[in-house]
């Protein structure tokens, strides 16, 4: 296993800063503007662990969650289909008409193409210093596991995200969470997000993710369980394991940017979608179902009724914008000829934070 000679910890770092959210926002600004001439990995830990600080603040006094905007219908292209604009056209008003209706928002050219690359490189960087942090314990700016309050455990997270080496935490690599967040607010990430759900933001830890997916992820998945020629059904809800059954005690709200950093959908794996709203989980774990918490092809698309499941072509920059009730799935076939890098990113309000999972304030 990749993580069999990982420096362990036995105990996060608990949220000890007795100041008021506000003055840990200064300081995250401040040292931000200065660490993107700099780049100094002291500083870049630093501030992730500051933006922890400032998310526990946010999740530990939840009030009454507060309304979404009202729905701007007029706003959104018409036909059916997955809803798609430039990313200067987006606001509150559109992104929430677009949830109505199809479920999501495809935001055209969010980040530019040279800033996608960039980040893209930074991710095989991430990937390379994970690798060699199994082969020689030694951390980087790249990869350096993130410490988190220590009520809160991320190693079985690393264990399931990395399945296939397909994925990371983005916290656990803090130059390249540092990069992902300057994007995002130089993109107005942080205003969408603070406006659409209505209260300041927070990441999760367990659900901020970088990928780099194989054509072959399903190929090598099914083999790796013994079941070749399987193909396994990863369509989901993320709605799906926020319950009670699973331990979470707060009603949550969320906000999904999936952003692509190559082109992908017909090159390399991107997104199957089922782009209407849905108002309810759909059924899980019936015949065909690969996981007690996945869900079948066939109930896909019969969720997909008349509209059919679609398969959008992304480029580098392009974003999806979505909730928790969004039926999706990865969309990899081993013909396709390229890996696809992409960064998932779940925002929260503070009244409605996964109660198990470490924040981190945006």
């Amino acid at each position: 296993m990749i993580f069999s000679k990982r420096l362990r910890r036995t105990k996060g770092v608990e949220a000890t800063d007795p100041r008021p959210v506000a003055a840990l926002f200064e300081e995250i600004e401040t040292l931000t503007e200065a660490n993107r001439t700099e780049g100094d990995p002291e500083v870049t830990r630093r501030i992730i662990t500051l933006r922890h600080e400032a998310g526990l603040k946010l999740v530990e006094r939840p009030g009454e969650p507060p309304p979404h905007p009202e729905p701007a219908f007029d706003q959104l292209p018409e036909g059916p289909g997955v809803p798609e604009v430039r990313a200067d056209a987006v606001t509150p008003e559109l992104l929430r008409a677009a949830m109505l209706r199809g479920g999501c928002l495809l935001i055209r050219g969010l980040i530019d193409k040279d800033e996608a690359a960039g980040l893209a490189a930074g991710i095989d960087r991430a990937f390379e210093a994970r690798d060699g942090l199994a082969s020689n314990g030694s951390a980087t700016d790249y990869f350096n596991d993130f410490d988190a309050d220590a009520r809160f455990e991320l190693d079985v997270e690393r264990t399931v995200v990395s399945g296939g080496g397909a994925g990371l935490l983005a916290a656990d690599s803090p130059r390249v969470m540092f990069d992902v967040l300057d994007a995002f607010e130089h993109a107005g990430l942080q205003r969408l997000a603070t406006e659409y759900l209505g209260e300041r933001t927070a990441i999760s830890v367990n659900k901020s993710l970088l990928r780099k997916v194989p054509p072959t992820l399903f190929k090598d998945a099914a083999e790796a369980a013994g079941l070749a020629g399987v193909r396994p059904s990863a369509w989901h809800q993320d709605g799906a394991f926020w319950n009670p059954d699973n331990g979470f005690v707060r009603d949550v709200r969320a906000l999904n940017v999936w952003l692509s950093l190559s082109r992908c959908g017909d090159i390399a794996p991107g997104l199957d979608v089922v782009p209407r709203r849905l108002d309810h989980i759909v059924p899980t774990g019936t015949e065909g179902a690969t996981f007690n918490w996945s869900v079948s092809r066939t109930v896909a698309e019969e969720a997909a009724g008349d509209i059919g499941i679609l398969r959008p072509i992304f480029e580098p920059g392009d974003a999806l914008l979505f909730d928790e009730l969004f039926l999706h799935s990865t969309a990899a076939e081993a013909e396709m000829p390229q890996t696809r890098y992409a960064i998932e990113s779940w925002f929260f309000g503070g009244s409605g934070f996964p109660t198990k999972y470490a924040p981190l304030a945006f």
